[in-house]
């Protein structure tokens, strides 16, 4: 890794850990002081088992974390660093198996993304960055703005198209969603775009509604292309905590989920919930976001995170 990319890595690292400050306080602050004042005993373990599951890293993931600390064998004098150190190893092991790579220039010409999630969860500032990063990468994106439902996402997009220097097929609100998605990629294949990003609506009012409008868009987009979509985004908001395992219960269900994508991990006391969405999603997640900027959101790093969260530096132990 050169000096400006490790450079950069560290940046994001420490944003991360940054922007995990207020999940980090909750959670380790109660189990450092815990942990600190007692020995590594059965009435110890069960605290600390209480207390990942108060910071929402769900039952069966605390069980099987706690194991994984617990195997270290601590004293009765270990420092409050060693104690973060070995919850972040067991953390990161919990999430090791669930971690995916997002690589849109390493397949097929366009390559088709779609992105599905609630309305409010960042899916639409997620697609614009993402298309940013990607120009700025020196590929030719086209994004549709096939959220019709609201003219804010629309305006959004445009916003973000601009921004990026990216082109946006975008239509007056309540046109077809399909229609928009369609003509997206046909004006991809047309001018050889390297991607085509395709942003969707997410209301959970009309379960039926929802499923019947991402089938067509799907549908359509095989008209064109019989491999599109190449890959289909769940955008989740690290906010709304346990809520978030419904919303992969709902779209598992009507779209072939192929990544997560976790926001907002800097705006909540519930970073831990990535944990147990992870381990409820058959896709890994591939994203994460802590901030507003461009640069806020990278891959997922299972240690990273781990360190993050436990209110460790970004660095490795």
């Amino acid at each position: 890794m050169s000096e400006s990319a490790s450079g950069q890595k560290k940046g994001w690292l420490q944003r991360l850990a940054d922007g995990l400050t207020r999940s980090s306080k909750q959670m380790t602050e109660q189990v450092v002081s815990v942990l600190t004042k007692m020995q590594l005993d059965d009435e110890a373990l069960a605290t600390l088992e209480d207390l990942l599951i108060e910071s929402d890293l769900g039952p069966e993931a605390s069980r099987r974390i706690v194991g994984r600390f617990s195997a270290e064998r601590f004293g009765e004098r270990e420092t409050a660093e060693q104690i973060k150190g070995a919850l972040a190893r067991a953390i990161a092991g919990e999430l090791a198996s669930h971690v995916g790579r997002f690589d849109p220039l390493s397949g097929p010409r366009p390559y088709v993304v779609l992105f599905v999630g609630v309305n409010g969860s960042g899916k639409t500032t997620t697609l614009g960055k993402i298309a940013a990063d990607l120009k700025r990468r020196g590929a030719k994106v086209v994004v549709g703005a096939a959220d019709t439902f609201r003219a804010a996402a629309i305006e959004q997009l445009q916003v973000w198209g601009q921004r990026a220097g990216v082109e946006v097929i975008a239509k007056a609100q309540g046109t077809d969603p399909a229609g928009v998605a369609f003509e997206a990629l046909e004006r991809a294949q047309a001018a050889g775009a390297d991607v085509v990003l395709i942003d969707t609506a997410g209301r959970l009012q009309n379960k039926t509604q929802l499923m019947d409008e991402l089938g067509k868009i799907v549908r359509v987009l095989k008209k064109l292309d019989p491999t599109a979509p190449h890959e289909t985004l769940l955008v989740l908001d690290a906010t709304v905590g346990r809520n978030a395992l419904s919303q992969i219960e709902v779209f598992d269900r009507t779209a072939k989920v192929t990544g997560v994508v976790m926001t907002k991990l800097d705006g909540t006391a519930r970073g831990g919930v990535l944990v147990p969405v992870a381990q409820a999603s058959e896709a890994p997640i591939k994203l994460i976001g802590v901030g507003e900027g461009l640069d806020d959101l990278q891959p997922f790093d299972a240690e990273a995170f781990a360190r993050g969260l436990v209110g460790l530096d970004g660095g490795r132990s």
